[in-house]
């Protein structure tokens, strides 16, 4: 069999990003003119790859993202189950310490292992990775598509990518994340094994000051 190569990456940033405010599956925002620049780097960078297929999730920072290579006609597909972790009663709010601590709490309450434990009102990992196997069945079920890409949202890919590598759930904090990020994976039938990691050096090209740097709200959006 042939290794199926699959392009990973997350949204370009978006206002709600910058202004710290959390977005997940509930809030359908755009790309900023930041983000458009990150997915026009993108875009750029790896044209030239012969994608046979590009799934996203429904939300549209995440189609607007990949909108270079749709206009290229490459087919493209939209699955609910790549959209991010629902985050509840917190979403479209801007973070305050004291939710900062709540979500901490959440956090480590994951990491501790309790993946079943939904965040107010909305999901927890579990139900998410539930609603992507689906979506990963599909995906490998097409030999045919060799290369692929996929791009999705921060706590939702780190979700898929413990899945695909199979890692248990309370570890998906060790896949880190940016706005355009790459993570590429190659499947060889049996196993996927990662060749590239959080990689962003395609956006490193007169690159504006970094407005989602890593930390706290980085990591929920």
């Amino acid at each position: 069999m042939s290794i199926k190569k699959v392009y990973l990456i997350r949204h370009g940033q978006t206002d709600y990003n910058v202004q710290c405010i959390v977005q997940g599956s509930g809030v359908n925002s755009q790309l900023n003119d930041e983000g458009q620049r990150q997915a026009s780097l993108f875009f750029q960078h790896y044209k030239h790859i012969p994608f046979d297929k590009v799934y996203t999730s429904t939300l549209q920072r995440s189609i607007q993202s990949v909108q270079g290579f749709l206009d290229l006609g490459i087919p493209h597909e939209t699955h609910a189950g790549l959209n991010e972790i629902n985050w509840g009663t917190r979403e479209g709010t801007r973070i305050t310490p004291e939710e900062d601590a709540y979500y901490h709490n959440i956090l480590q309450t994951w990491c501790d292992g309790e993946t079943h434990v939904c965040i107010e009102g909305g999901e927890s990992p579990d139900l998410v990775a539930e609603r992507q196997k689906s979506v990963i069945q599909t995906i490998l079920s097409r030999p045919e598509e060799e290369t692929i890409l996929i791009c999705m949202h921060g706590r939702a890919m780190r979700i898929l990518l413990c899945q695909l590598l199979r890692y248990p759930l309370r570890c998906m904090d060790q896949f880190e994340h940016r706005n355009l990020c790459l993570y590429q994976l190659d499947y060889t039938g049996s196993m996927f094994t990662v060749k590239s990691y959080c990689d962003t050096a395609h956006l490193h090209v007169a690159k504006l000051p970094d407005l989602a740097a890593p930390g706290t709200h980085e990591q929920i959006r």
